[in-house]
């Protein structure tokens, strides 16, 4: 095997340019992989985290009928307690269920504000600021000012909202909006703070004020809208969710309330499970297509050594050495192919996972009730770079079978003749 080794790499080297050629080709194809699989895993990623933290939680938690309506935003479908009790001896009791961190009440109500020319319609979403921080981190996307507090009538808005409208951080509103008894009402608040995240829905049509004003602005104290409950992680969605449907049995609230896991809650992301399965059959394609390169490579060497590897046979070299030889000479080209590729690949995707790849002007168009952040960062991971790597060696040495048994089928004295 040492000496058949030595030969294949030496062989290589006959025909540089041609050897060269075939390395790129499999580089390339394999840095497209590693690339492309860090993309597609970030964008899934960062859907379900934009999906989780601002629409689900792990875990929903709606009145049966709200879920119905849940775009129209009605106030009159509420999570109130088990019966109508209130919030508090609920929300306590979900807290307890082992894996649940947090319980988040959420109230979202529709509302206008005049420009003037015209009326804008807006989101109003009342949260608890120390557990919306906690949860989302929308501290760090605030770009001016800081955060609601409780007990104080203040909202803060996204950059293009306000652009929108011609206000500033620091400038009093009137916000327009329909209360739980559907009676037009108006009330005026500060903006202390502008957030900048890069979803179309922050940005342009959500503000945000404390949970307890927007409760009694509303005429619902202690009730929300939605509760999400937040787990240690995703994963634990399938053995959480059962415990909080047997909970709302317990206590009589199975008919009146849907418990939801995340992926339930949305239309896209099942959707973006069944890309990562279907792309992975796009990988093996990319490197096959690399593969063409090399088996027409491999064809022409087998052509142009026909005498040599007749001389071999004749000297006594088995048919199961000619085929080993070339089939080296194919995975070398593999190794360092894919070496190259998943290298020059992870560098590019650890490069962009830190700088993101900036997608503003083509989601322009898209509806603000879709959860894709502007701006994407792919996953860089050693593990991405290794199956890369792995699946090239595997695909083209698999490639090179086809040209390695046209030589080792060569009779000698044909081959010698022929050559």
């Amino acid at each position: 095997m040492y000496f058949l080794t030595r030969l294949a790499f030496k062989n290589l080297f006959r025909n540089k340019l041609r050897t060269f050629v075939s390395i790129i080709a499999i580089a390339f194809s394999v840095m497209i992989v590693v690339f492309a699989r860090g993309y597609i895993v970030g964008m899934i990623d960062s859907l379900s985290a934009d999906h989780i933290q601002y629409n689900s939680g792990h875990i929903k938690i709606v009145e049966q009928n709200y879920r119905q309506q849940e775009r129209l935003l009605p106030l009159n479908y509420p999570v109130d307690g088990y019966q109508g009790e209130g919030l508090d001896v609920m929300t306590a009791d979900l807290g307890q269920i082992d894996k649940v961190e947090m319980v988040i009440p959420r109230l979202k109500f529709g509302a206008v504000v005049s420009t003037g020319k015209e009326l804008e319609s807006m989101t109003g979403w009342g949260v608890e600021p120390e557990k919306e921080v906690q949860f989302t981190g929308i501290e760090e996307q605030l770009v001016e000012g800081r955060m609601v507090e409780p007990g104080k009538m203040e909202i803060i808005m996204g950059t293009t909202l306000l652009n929108k409208l011609g206000y500033r951080v620091g400038d009093t509103i009137t916000i327009l909006y329909n209360t739980y008894f559907n009676s037009l009402k108006g009330a005026t608040f500060k903006i202390v703070g502008r957030i900048a995240s890069g979803l179309k829905m922050l940005d342009e049509l959500v503000f945000y004020l404390p949970l307890d004003q927007a409760q009694r602005l509303l005429y619902m104290e202690d009730q929300a809208t939605e509760l999400l409950l937040v787990l240690k992680n995703k994963n634990l969605v399938d053995q959480v969710l059962p415990e909080v449907k047997d909970l709302l049995a317990k206590k009589g609230a199975e008919g009146k309330y849907l418990a939801l896991g995340y992926k339930e809650t949305s239309d896209l992301l099942p959707y973006m499970e069944l890309a990562k399965i279907i792309y992975n059959q796009v990988y093996i394609f990319l490197v096959l297509l690399a593969c063409i390169v090399v088996i027409n490579t491999m064809i022409m060497i087998v052509k142009e050594r026909t005498k040599e590897i007749g001389m071999m046979a004749a000297m006594g070299l088995e048919s199961r050495g000619i085929l080993k030889l070339f089939i080296i000479e194919g995975s070398i080209m593999g190794i360092i192919g894919s070496f190259t590729g998943s290298l020059i690949g992870s560098l590019l995707t650890s490069y962009l996972s830190k700088t993101g790849i900036n997608f503003a002007g083509a989601t322009a168009g898209f509806s603000a009730d879709i959860m894709f952040n502007s701006t994407l960062y792919p996953v860089s991971s050693v593990a991405n770079s290794v199956f890369a790597f792995i699946l090239g060696v595997i695909i083209v040495t698999l490639a090179c079978i086809i040209p390695a048994r046209k030589a080792a089928k060569l009779e000698p004295s044909e081959a010698i003749r022929e050559g």
